[in-house]
């Protein structure tokens, strides 16, 4: 299984800008932006548990697990 945020979705719910929950839980504005682009964005324990503050959930409900086969392929440095 893989694991895909769902930073993006919450945020529309909630009805937060990218920015807006920039602000609010006080992370940088390209972390949040790469969120929203890649759900698949790797991250730290430390940001999703700002971001789940800010939205007013538990961090838990960012994640959602999903089949392998969903998940895009990320190259390896071999690959490269």
């Amino acid at each position: 299984m893989a694991v895909r945020l769902r930073v993006k979705e919450v945020a529309k719910e909630k009805g937060f800008s990218m920015g807006k929950l920039q602000r609010d839980a006080d992370v940088a504005y390209n972390t949040v932006k790469r969120m929203f682009k890649d759900p698949y964005y790797i991250t730290t324990t430390e940001t999703l548990g700002k971001l789940a503050r800010a939205l007013g959930v538990h961090p838990g409900e960012l994640l959602e697990e999903v089949p392998d086969d969903a998940a895009p392929k990320k190259s390896t440095p071999d690959e490269r």
